[in-house]
């Protein structure tokens, strides 16, 4: 590691050198110069706080820059900038809180922290008049926290379409392309590291869930907390639905879906069935892509890895970046790095769940008798939902068949109403599947 002039410098704490910490370290060695270059001083790591962690001659970490001393390392008079990478609610949260208090800014990835802490995390950093970057706590490398903040700041943000979780799209586009069930997709990820042993963050949506809090923030200037948006996993999701999606011309994304509407907020995460020509139908794999609709600007969409080392290592350096700028300018910047001044966020005012209006796919395993599907419709229509279109295949040898339908659009609580009075009504078996359409992105 270059040693800096501290007359020149900004020096760094990292609390962390896992798998994002270390990438860190990596591209504050190898882009030295150029980092310099761009700030007009050194950038210099003068400690690293992490339990495990040895001197390793390869990242430039001797034994004098590590501590396991967390809390000791964030208040020292030396430090500017506190790079969060433990993860967890704590002790990051207390070791954040310090550092804004003893002066220092703090860069962070913690997306589940912001989302469920962040109103006091963010009140501490206006109150103490430092700064907090958390670009890579959305998207990994893809810099949407600064295009919402800063490039779409003169225009008014209708609708936010997100695919924020690498290991769901990667499932759902293993689905698709190579005919697996969700299971099998699900081991595939994992063995490729792009799914955790236990995956129930990622797959049951809370990990979008985390995301879209942030995203909502940055777009409407509200707070909103995790317990309040409407989540939903895939793992309902199965080859069959796979299949019909593509029949009906669409294709499943998990999306975090915000819309502000009259000051009224829609805040939701669930499998979505996409047209299959849209630009968030093609994106695959571990990729994620943020599509967002500006009432002057229309659509726009930002695409790119959302996690990884580099990838993420690459936004947290670019706060580091942004973050040394604003204090060697002397500037007190935590108004900035949220896009609006701490005091004007409110709550936000969300829209009821039963209150969303949406088409919908539903798929049933009818019993194959004559008057059934017939049923099903009449029961719909009494709810006031009518169809555009039915599939349903020819009569088979076995107790039940599929019967899928799409819908016009209709309000959740009406659909939700009919299912419930279908299932009493004992002419499907199991329960039926039922898919949010979002055709008009």
């Amino acid at each position: 590691m270059v040693v800096a002039d501290s007359a020149r410098s900004v020096r760094i704490a990292l609390l962390g050198c896992g798998t994002v910490g270390s990438g860190v370290v990596k591209l504050l060695r190898s882009n030295a110069a150029l980092l310099e270059a761009r700030l007009g001083a050194q950038l210099e790591l003068v400690g690293v706080a992490d339990r495990s962690l040895r001197p390793d001659p390869d990242l430039g970490l001797s034994q004098a820059l590590i501590t396991r001393d967390a809390h000791a390392l964030v208040i020292r008079p030396d430090v500017d900038i506190v790079v969060e990478l433990f993860g967890g609610l704590e002790p990051a949260g207390s070791l954040i809180e310090a550092a804004l208090a003893a002066g220092k800014d703090v860069v962070t990835a913690n997306k589940a922290l912001l989302a469920e802490q962040g109103e006091r995390i963010f009140a501490a950093g206006a109150h103490y008049g430092r700064a907090i970057g958390f670009e890579a706590s959305v998207g990994g490398g893809i810099p949407i926290i600064r295009t919402l903040r800063l490039g779409l700041a003169g225009d008014r943000q209708r609708a936010v379409y997100g695919i924020v979780n690498g290991t769901c799209n990667y499932i759902l586009s293993t689905m698709a392309q190579r005919g697996s069930e969700f299971a099998q997709a699900l081991a595939q990820a994992q063995q490729n590291g792009l799914a955790e042993a236990d995956p129930s963050l990622d797959i049951e949506g809370h990990d979008a869930a985390h995301k879209l809090c942030l995203l909502v923030m940055l777009a409407f200037g509200v707070l909103l907390k995790p317990a309040q948006v409407y989540t939903e996993g895939i793992t309902r999701i199965t080859q069959q639905d796979v299949a019909y999606a593509g029949q009906l011309g669409f294709v499943i994304k998990l999306l975090a879906i915000a819309k502000e509407e009259a000051g009224a907020v829609e805040a939701r995460v669930h499998p979505t069935m996409v047209p299959a020509g849209h630009l968030l139908a093609s994106v695959s794999g571990a990729y994620n892509a943020i599509y967002i609709q500006g009432a002057a600007l229309g659509a726009t969409m930002y695409f790119g890895l959302g996690a990884g080392q580099m990838p993420t290592a690459t936004a947290v350096v670019a706060d580091i970046v942004e973050l040394a700028r604003m204090r060697r300018a002397g500037a007190s910047a935590s108004a900035q790095v949220l896009g609006y001044p701490f005091g004007a966020l409110k709550p936000a005012q969300l829209k009821p769940m039963d209150d969303v209006i949406c088409e919908y796919y539903l798929r049933f395993m009818a019993e194959d008798k004559p008057g059934v599907l017939g049923a099903i419709a009449s029961v719909l229509g009494e709810h006031r939902i009518s169809l555009a279109s039915v599939i349903q295949h020819e009569r088979a040898p076995t107790v039940s068949v599929p019967v899928v339908m799409r819908t016009h659009a209709a309000s959740e609580h009406a659909l939700k109403a009919a299912l419930e009075e279908i299932g009493r009504q004992r002419i499907v078996h199991g329960a039926p599947v039922a898919l949010r359409i979002e055709e008009q992105l």
